[in-house]
């Protein structure tokens, strides 16, 4: 144990334990986690973690952060693939938000786990990264209204709704609430729900 202890540098260690967590969290669950087993399963001392993270809050809270500029990353990349055309740009962000949330399931339980409802001014990292996340749908409409391919409305309200459906989509799929499981057949399942809300969203002359 000694070496194992021993082999990891400082700036090492905190990767490890985020990455030891989302492994606990997706064999057990959020609420069973503890930096103690974090520890164990990295092979560090109990008292290891504590050097980057407060408590097992502050690690959720690192562990939610990266999640948001993973999805951060997913959507800017999936607005890259339909430039200037916000139709498509709402279409094909809502298939990668889905997406990455199928693929990322433990950040995403924890992007969006209630343990952060009162926690904005203690992690405000947290609320900057989910903040981030959410600004590219609000731009992508605020673009197409520019347009006039966009209904009118306050931009903010209109992507809440757009967040809405492709979260509810996305959260049924996680707790296996819809039988999908197929990498295909989900993607069909998120182009249908999303093309349903971008006609939703087109302007009336339309």
């Amino acid at each position: 144990m000694t070496a194992d202890k021993d082999s990891y540098h400082h700036g090492d260690l905190r990767p490890a334990l985020i990455k030891a967590a989302i492994e606990l969290i997706a064999e057990k669950d959020v609420s069973s986690l503890s930096l103690r087993e974090v520890a164990r399963r990295v092979g560090v001392s109990h008292a290891a973690p504590y050097r980057h993270f407060a408590d097992k809050q502050a690690l959720l809270a690192a562990v939610a952060q990266e999640g948001f500029q993973g999805l951060t990353n997913a959507l800017n990349a999936a607005k890259q693939e339909a430039p200037k055309h916000p139709w498509q740009q709402l279409e094909t962000s809502g298939v990668a938000y889905v997406q990455y949330a199928i693929a990322h399931p433990s950040h995403y339980r924890v992007m969006f786990g209630s343990y952060r409802s009162n926690k904005r001014d203690v992690y405000p990292c947290v609320v900057a990264a989910s903040q981030q996340a959410f600004a590219i749908l609000v731009n992508i409409i605020t673009e197409g209204q520019m347009q006039g391919a966009i209904r009118p409305g306050e931009p903010k309200q209109l992507a809440w709704v757009a967040w809405s459906l492709v979260h509810g989509l996305a959260m049924l799929i996680i707790d296996g609430q819809l039988p999908l499981s197929d990498p295909a057949d989900i993607a069909s399942v998120a182009h249908l729900t999303t093309k349903i809300l971008t006609e939703g969203l087109k302007a009336k002359s339309l």
